[in-house]
């Protein structure tokens, strides 16, 4: 086989086709909320409203019958309910939002799998939410990301000065009077959809990787924003589409792949990054390093 046979004999698929599109929305539209999530130190935020959207899933399987069609929208409303809470509480300034993002987690993450243990019948079912199911999205599936995915960016770069302001000097952001509590609250929403949407790349287990380890490592390589932004994009869309080939040809689990393709891409930074990397600042003269 060819190099071109080997780069074309996927898209033959239609399951295949699907799944590179999704993989690469997602892997964009993730590394791009993720800069973000990286700026204000919100990793844990990310990787607790992946866990916040079992209670929804549940209720929804139940609903629905056993169905899986309409659990994109229970998952959504789980996970804007856990971001609005997280909000609310941190808002009032007795509890740290650490503090509320734990006890928010906690409590959400246990609802769902006391609604999942009452019908055990379906938690095979459910096991592409908890590692990614993206060779098996439907074509509604794909609108669902696509329209979702894009909504994400295009309120993003509308407000894209004003996340930057809030992100690095929240008090500036104050004295220009700008909307901080709406502008905070905004983008909690929109990593929560971020969130919904990336689940079904690479599920619950796998999410936190996509949103956070692109974005580190476009930090190793450049240090202005519009770059770091581009660049994790850049590293989201090449995991998805190096992980998916890796699935295909080895038969391995796809999510497992994608996140497999940018923790190499991070690794490789980190050790040969020219300006940030191991080698470069093990190798700096000493008045250099300082």
């Amino acid at each position: 086989m060819n190099l071109i046979e080997w780069l074309t004999t996927p898209f033959a698929y239609p399951f295949m086709v699907r799944g590179m599109i999704v993989a690469l929305m997602v892997g964009v539209v993730a590394a791009i909320v993720g800069t973000f999530v990286v700026l204000r130190g919100m990793a844990f935020f990310g990787d607790a409203l992946a866990h916040t959207i079992l209670p929804g899933i549940a209720v929804g399987y139940l609903v629905h019958g056993g169905l899986t069609d309409g659990l994109f929208w229970w998952a959504l409303g789980s996970a804007v309910v856990a971001a609005l809470g997280i909000g609310a509480i941190t808002e009032s300034g007795e509890i740290r939002e650490d503090t509320a993002i734990g006890v928010v987690f906690a409590g959400m993450f246990a609802l769902g799998i006391a609604l999942i243990s009452l019908s055990g019948n379906y938690a095979v079912d459910l096991a592409h939410i908890l590692f990614g199911n993206v060779l098996g999205v439907s074509m509604r599936q794909v609108v669902m990301v696509g329209l979702f995915g894009g909504g994400v960016l295009i309120v993003m770069f509308a407000f894209f000065k004003e996340f930057v302001l809030l992100s690095f000097d929240p008090v500036l952001a104050e004295t220009l009077r700008l909307p901080t509590r709406w502008l905070h609250y905004l983008l909690l929403l929109l990593i929560a959809i971020t969130v919904v949407v990336a689940i079904e790349a690479v599920g619950v287990a796998l999410l936190l990787a996509m949103l956070i380890t692109p974005p580190a490592t476009a930090t190793l390589l450049t240090y202005r924003l519009p770059r770091v932004i581009g660049v994790a994009a850049a590293i989201g869309a090449f995991s998805a589409v190096a992980g998916l080939y890796l699935s295909f040809y080895f038969n391995m689990a796809s999510g497992a792949a994608i996140v497999l393709v940018a923790t190499a891409c991070f690794v490789l930074a980190f050790l040969l990054a020219p300006a940030r990397g191991w080698l470069a600042r093990r190798h700096r003269p000493p008045l250099l390093s300082r």
